[in-house]
């Protein structure tokens, strides 16, 4: 078989091509393909808030790197901006609106954190409602643990709820049948 001085023999060059077809993707985060092209579905601020909950795991995959964090740490805070990941998609997606609340994810040792110590037990939380009227509960997402996440309502829906609250404790008033 004759070959030009350099240059390999049609059948091994072919093999490497194929080879590099099926090793070359692997190098390549196909996640981060995946991941941009998933998001173009949204507006402008749905956006956004991926692209920070992408860099806030940036700093977080810094801190570990630079071994600034415990690995439980990590793996913690990892999860839970999958989560918000996951609920912001699913709310942009049923919505169909480009709007986000502000959202929060805590596991069941943390519920604290949000609520002080008297915390609501995650037993008794019911999707849609609103706790402390403050946060609506939204769910449960299971990202390596299990987190709660809440919505938390805009200065309106406070109003709102604090009138409707205010108005249900008097109840109504009946009309004075003897005006004077």
């Amino acid at each position: 078989m004759a070959t030009h001085k350099g240059r390999l023999p049609a059948f091994p060059r072919l093999l490497l091509i194929v080879a590099a077809a099926f090793i070359l993707p692997t190098l390549v985060p196909v996640h981060a393909f995946q991941n941009q092209a998933s998001e173009q579905e949204f507006g402008p601020v749905v956006r956004a808030y991926l692209g920070y909950l992408r860099n806030e795991q940036e700093v977080v995959d810094d801190r570990a790197s630079r071994r600034e964090v415990s690995a439980t740490y990590y793996r913690h805070n990892s999860n839970r901006i999958k989560a918000l990941r996951q609920m912001a998609i699913r709310l942009a997606r049923e919505s169909h609106n480009d709007y986000l609340p502000e959202l929060e994810a805590v596991s069941a040792g943390e519920m604290r954190l949000l609520f002080g110590p008297q915390a609501p037990p995650v037993s008794t939380l019911k999707v849609g409602e609103v706790v402390r009227n403050t946060f609506r509960f939204l769910g449960t997402v299971r990202s390596g643990d299990v987190f709660y996440l809440f919505a938390r309502l805009d200065v309106y829906e406070q109003a709102e709820l604090s009138e409707k609250s205010v108005s249900s404790k008097t109840g109504p008033t009946k009309p004075d049948k003897n005006p004077r």
